[in-house]
């Protein structure tokens, strides 16, 4: 099959599952496209970098239960894109993170692919076997033989359900967790343990983020990212960003036992859709008479792990289908 004649997919979202399903699909001949409205790649496998300071304030750590992620990371880790998080310790295997940002852990995936970043779709349009994106600048994207949504299921839903109303229909049955988080550079206590997992009270997971492999550190400084739990963040869900922030470093320093000292910086971010509390229990949605599909960490687990094999799974469903369709 030559280059031109070879099936043209858009995979909307470039996150775990997006580009898992992209890799997998141009590995298998076919010409692939993938549209994020972020400006890098990841997802919620984020980093925020400021003025020499670096907070992953999004996923924390990814870590694999099968052999194909394993395999995956060990990918990454031979890239350089990923290493292992000694302070984190437990669980049945290791714990990888993103080098030197937690969004960079998927950059072997996007290797040799049309990516385009900040790059919004609107909408789909057309019909099977030649699909269009329109974007919210006015442009257009196509023609695609199919189109695979990854967005968070809400999003992956609205944009499914002008064309495919029966897929939106299941992917709405997915629910999501908030997570409210705030990023504080300050001196903190000498003592301060790498990461903290309270039992009660507003926050879930703390941990300084200097402590991970690759990351700045700057003297006289810890990197605190604090998120806190679904309870509390679906309380403050319509708070300002920046309102987030004295709340949650007050909770810090309460477990810590004492003050974290004048921040240097300090800023609050919301995740509106960050754990999946229920998903489909399916490892994708595809319509073949349509040529539409989407995949996520929604359909199977929140997970990272499990976003990488929806998208899998979406890839050799589309794999299948264009073979068939000759």
């Amino acid at each position: 099959m030559n280059s031109l004649s070879a099936p043209r997919y858009a995979v909307i979202g470039a996150g775990m599952a997006g580009l898992a399903c992209a890799d997998a699909l141009a590995g298998g001949g076919a010409r692939v496209c993938v549209v994020d409205k972020g400006r890098r790649l990841g997802g919620r496998l984020a980093t925020r970098a400021r003025d020499g300071r670096s907070f992953d304030h999004g996923a924390q750590f990814a870590s694999a239960e099968g052999p194909a992620f394993a395999d995956a990371l060990a990918r990454f880790e031979a890239a350089g894109t990923a290493a292992v998080w000694p302070a984190l310790g437990g669980g049945p295997g290791p714990r990888y993170v993103g080098v030197p940002g937690m969004a960079d852990l998927v950059a072997p995936l996007a290797d040799g692919l049309d990516v385009r970043l900040a790059t919004e779709v609107a909408a789909i349009d057309g019909a099977a076997g030649a699909w269009t994106l329109r974007l919210k600048d006015g442009a257009a994207l196509g023609p695609f033989d199919a189109v695979l949504v990854t967005a968070p299921a809400p999003q992956a839903a609205a944009l499914l359900e002008p064309v495919a109303a029966d897929l939106a229909a299941q992917a709405v049955r997915a629910v999501y967790a908030p997570c409210a988080a705030a990023m504080v550079a300050a001196p903190g206590p000498a003592d301060a343990p790498a990461f903290l997992r309270p039992e009660a009270g507003p926050i879930g997971w703390a941990c300084r983020s200097e402590t991970r492999p690759g990351r700045p550190r700057p003297a006289g400084v810890q990197q605190w990212l604090i998120h806190a739990t679904p309870e509390w963040s679906a309380e403050h869900l319509d708070d300002d960003k920046a309102d987030l922030v004295a709340p949650l470093q007050a909770a810090l320093e309460a477990l810590l036992g004492a003050p974290l000292g004048p921040p240097v910086y300090s800023a609050g971010h919301k995740w509106r859709y960050s754990l999946v509390t229920e998903a489909l229990g399916l490892p994708c949605l595809f319509e073949p008479e349509r040529g539409l599909g989407a995949a996520g960490d929604w359909c199977l687990d929140g997970r990272v792990e499990a976003a990488f094999e929806s998208g899998r799974a979406l890839a050799a469903a589309v794999a299948v289908w264009g073979t068939l369709r000759g």
